[in-house]
């Protein structure tokens, strides 16, 4: 087979995998395989789901497996270096190790083939890549997080330790300080016992609720809004550098084609003067 040919075949195979029909009947199939699993967590004693549903998941497993080969044999080398084609690779070899012994556990791990859905969905993909792209961010965020976390149940061990088993050691409280962050039953939970032997308490955690839940907090809000809208910004620049490339040969395609009107112009003419 020569090179032209091969690359005909590869091309054609790409446009395949490539092709809406393709990704859409993907994306049906990894839905349907989420509502699969998900009915295999109801206790219905029925034979015949019981025999259906396993079957139907090997069957879907394969095609997933024909799939990501398709893909490989079209991309050739370039398929390994995408990220989410890797992610792709990994999921769906999960999916492959058995049921028993040592890999029981990979069996409640099948559910992570629903995040195939990010590979497939372009729409899904942009904020699963702006999220990434925001990490470096909120890795700052969180050391001064677990800065005021430390700080905080340090002193909070201290001043309350002695009268409230919630701050009797520094895990105690730092787990305690985590629950009021979350305002989940923060004041009948945690502040109310503390000041019946400490009045002014709630200065403490009213601070701290300040400093965390709606400060620190919402810097993560505002990182990761500022990450989608640098990938939109990204996104939009990329269209208009395509777009001004395909016009920049649109008009290449129209000066050879005017130089090939004016030389044949210039033929004429000096055919005319002899």
């Amino acid at each position: 087979m020569t090179s032209e040919a091969q690359t005909g075949w590869r091309q054609r195979l790409v446009k395949l995998v490539e092709a809406p029909v393709f990704i859409n009947f993907i994306t049906g199939l990894i839905l349907v395989n989420a509502v699969m699993l998900g009915l295999e967590t109801y206790p219905v004693d029925v034979p015949i789901l019981s025999e259906a549903l396993p079957l139907a998941d090997k069957v879907i497993v394969m095609i997933f497996v024909i799939e990501l080969l398709l893909k490989m044999v079209a991309y050739g080398p370039r398929f390994f270096k995408s990220g989410w084609n890797w992610f792709d690779l990994i999921i769906v070899s999960v999916s492959l190790f058995p049921d028993a012994g040592a890999f029981t556990v990979l069996r409640a791990m099948r559910i992570l083939r629903v995040f195939r859905l990010f590979s497939v969905m372009p729409e899904m993909r942009k904020v699963v890549e702006a999220l990434m792209k925001a990490i470096p961010g909120m890795s700052a965020i969180l050391a001064v997080l677990a800065l005021m976390f430390y700080v905080s149940a340090v002193m909070a061990t201290k001043l309350f330790g002695g009268s409230s088993e919630q701050f009797e050691s520094l895990g105690a409280s730092a787990f305690t300080l985590f629950q009021v962050m979350t305002l989940e039953g923060w004041a009948m939970d945690v502040a109310r016992p503390v000041m019946e032997n400490y009045p002014f308490a709630w200065l403490f955690f009213l601070i701290f609720i300040v400093l965390t839940s709606f400060a620190v907090l919402n810097m993560f809000i505002a990182v990761i809004v500022d990450s989608l809208q640098s990938k939109h910004f990204d996104d939009e620049e990329e269209r208009a550098l395509e777009a001004e490339a395909e016009a920049q040969q649109d008009r290449e395609v129209l000066h050879a084609e005017l130089k090939a009107i004016r030389d044949e112009l210039k033929a004429l003419r000096a055919e005319m003067k002899r």
